[in-house]
This record gives C-alpha cells, structure tokens and sequence, in this order.
C-alpha cells in the first residue's frame, strides 16, 4: 500500500519581514486578521444595515393645500383623485333646500313626513348626481378640464361611460319626485323643482351653456332658491280625505328663507371660480371673476356675506322670521369671518384659494341648518304655548247652563237606546 502524500509546510517569513514590508502588511496580514468569516447577515444588522433601513417616507399629499388644489401634483394618489372627484361636502346643496323647505312647512302645519323627506333627499343627492357627472362630460368637450385630473371622465377613461351615469341619476331622480309629488297631491312642488332642474340643465348643457356667458349666478340663485326651497315646503302638502287636497299657502316666510339659502348657494360656485380663471380664460368661459378679477371678486365675497346678516336680521324684525332663527344664525357669524378672511389674504393665490368653496360650503351647512332648527323651535314654542290652554278648555267647561242641562238629560237616552240596539243582554 502507497503511503499517503504529504502536505508541503511552508514557514512563515520571521515578524521582521512584516515589520519592515508596509506593502506586504497589507496585501498579507490584513486578510488573516481583518477578514471576517463568511456567514449569513443577521436579520437586525450592523449599524450601516439598521441606518439603511430607515429611509424617510414621502409625507402624504392628501391633507395638505396642494393635494386640495387639484392642480399639478403628479404624485397623487388615486383614491385623493376619487374623493376630489366625488365632491362630498357639494353635496349639502341637497341637503339644506329640503331641510329648510321641510322646516317652513313644519312650521305652518306642524306635520312632517318622514318616508317622503328620505325619498325627496335621495332623488336631490342624484340631481347633484347628474349636475356633476354632466358638468365634467361638458366640461371634458370644451377642452376645460383636459389637464384636471379629478374629472371624472379623464379617471374613468371614456366619456360615454360618465354620460351614462349623469343621465341615469336624472331618469331615478324624477322617479322619486314623481313619487313625492302624488304622495303629497301638491302640482305646485313638481313644476317649481323642473324649473329648478332647468336651471341646472341650461347653466351647462349644450346648446345653452349659460356659464360661459357668466349667467351662473343668477341661474343657481335661482335654483337653489325659490324653485327648489319652496318647492320642497310645497312637498310637505298632505292630502285629507273629507277636505280634498290641503294646499299649503305661500307666506313671505318662506320666500325668505328660500331667499337666504339662495344666497349662501351662490356665494359656493363664485368662490369656486377664483382658481380656474387661467383655463377659463383658455376656453373662453367668461365667468364673473374673468370678468372683474380676483381683487374685485374678494370684496363680492366680503360684502356678500355682510348681506347675508343684514337680510336675516331684517327678517328677523320684521317678523317675517321667527327669532329663533335670528338667534341661533348669529351662531355662524364666526364661520362668515372666515370665509371673507381667508378669500382677502389669498385670493391671488391658485394653490391655497381653491379651499374657499368648501369654506362656503361649511357657511351653507351652518346657516341652512340654523334656519332650519329655528322654525322647528319656533312652531314648538307656539304649541308649548297653546298647549295648557287647550288642556284648561277641555278640564273645565263653566257652570251648567240650560244647554249643558239639555245635552245631559236628552242626549244622554239617545246613547243608552243606540247602546241596547248594539248589546241586547242590556234590555
């Protein structure tokens, strides 16, 4: 058998070499000593590993002035693009004509009907339904919005697809009017809520287009106002089978708090011109603020605002109101001053401005509200009011007088006869 060969042992050179040899120190010396064995990294890391791993995130868009601003963050998200598409807080435009329109009619009548105001607030949440949806085909047609990147048709993709949704809400919101409106036996409320829709339809709709021609004002006053409030307190007409239909009566009241919520309603879609005068001006949309500019259109919203108050409390001393209204609208005078604040200081400015409509619409909420919780509190006061003297009235009728005396022992037989006919175990 072949004895095994064996390794050559080479010695090492003597520690002086090393010493001496600075080049050989660090081609030799430095992989016996310095280098680590092979392993696999540990899952916390070494310093270099644990500081690699906290990078800084890119803070969110979303809650900041630019995100709301719709202009040219490509980093945006597509969820912060679909809820600037779906415009929530607009639609309180809904919302308060009916509750107002509702209260008014609360007040006269002291009935409220719930099944129909549920129904009639579906039917108005599709109507604003369609004004958006349609707003944005339009809109999409004129080359307006061709760089606005909440459109719903630019996230959508495909224009027919944002139409037939716009026409749908139309088509199921008369169905809910049509509804109301046999429920309630009152032609008045469906022809005034038409003409309202009209409004609408020619504010934006080929061949009209009323907004180009700076008429959007007057239209959506107008809609949101008289056509829609009083609509909506006509709504809450009851039918009576022995008296036929119970028309209510059109009081100045209601005029007035159809006036005031106009107003409120007007001042949403002027503020919300202030950052899109560029593209208007592009498309040859002329609205108010293209017309006047942002400086002049900072005092419309200020003196805007100041009218508000001074009509309320008009109203209110006229008795045209009741002064629950006055004193619980006075609530929102804080929610007034910010809103011209904010539109004086940044006005010019495209990016922050765009946050003033839905300061406004905050101001609509508030003050639809406190007009709304006023004549419910005012027709509740004149009940508490009525309320122990019926009960007195109806305890205490006064001595016994020769009627009373004849109701008593003439009557009285007439009831006892009927009753043995009914129960013959009497006789």
């Amino acid at each position: 058998m072949a004895p095994a060969a064996l390794t050559p042992v080479t010695a090492l050179p003597p520690l002086s070499h090393f010493i001496s040899s600075p080049s050989l120190h660090t081609a030799t010396l430095t992989p016996l000593v310095f280098r680590r064995p092979t392993a696999a990294p540990s899952p916390r890391g070494s310093r270099r590993a644990v500081s690699a791993r906290r990078t800084l995130r890119p803070l969110n868009p979303r809650c900041s002035t630019e995100a709301f601003s719709g202009g040219d963050g490509d980093g945006v998200s597509r969820a912060t693009l679909l809820w600037r598409a779906a415009k929530l807080p607009i639609y309180s435009v809904a919302l308060v004509p009916l509750t107002v329109g509702t209260a008014a009619a609360y007040h006269q009548t002291g009935l409220f009907f719930a099944k129909r105001y549920l129904i009639l607030l579906s039917a108005s949440v599709l109507v604003i339904t369609w004004l958006n949806l349609s707003n944005d085909v339009y809109d999409f047609d004129t080359g307006a919005d061709r760089n606005k990147k909440e459109s719903v048709v630019n996230i959508l993709g495909s224009r027919g697809v944002t139409q037939f949704a716009a026409i749908t809400s139309l088509v199921l919101s008369f169905m809910g009017l049509f509804w109301a409106c046999a429920d309630a036996g009152n032609f008045h409320f469906i022809l005034l809520v038409t003409f309202a829709i009209l409004c609408g339809y020619v504010y934006q709709c080929p061949p009209f287009r009323l907004s180009y021609l700076g008429l959007g004002e007057p239209l959506c006053f107008a809609a949101f106002g008289p056509f829609a409030t009083t609509s909506f307190y006509f709504s809450s007409s009851s039918k009576n089978l022995s008296n036929g239909i119970n028309s209510l009566p059109l009081t100045s009241m209601v005029l007035a708090s159809s006036f005031l919520v106009g107003l409120t309603t007007t001042l949403i879609l002027f503020c919300s011109h202030f950052h899109q005068i560029d593209e208007d001006l592009t498309v040859g949309k002329m609205s108010p603020l293209v017309r006047i500019g942002t400086r002049a259109g900072s005092q419309v919203v200020k003196y805007g605002v100041i009218s508000l108050y001074i009509l309320l409390m008009a109203f209110s001393l006229c008795n045209v109101l009741p002064l629950t209204c006055l004193l619980l609208a006075v609530l929102t005078i804080p929610m007034g001053k910010l809103v011209i604040d904010f539109v004086e200081k940044n006005h010019n400015d495209k990016i922050k401005i765009f946050m003033a409509k839905y300061y406004c619409v905050r101001l609509h909420a508030f003050f639809g509200s406190a007009l709304a919780v006023g004549l419910f509190l005012a027709r509740t006061r004149i009940h508490m009011k009525e309320a122990p003297g019926s009960c007195i009235a109806s305890s205490w009728s006064g001595p016994p007088n020769e009627e009373s005396m004849k109701l008593k022992y003439f009557e009285l037989p007439e009831t006892k006869k009927q009753n043995s006919h009914s129960h013959p175990f009497d006789r």
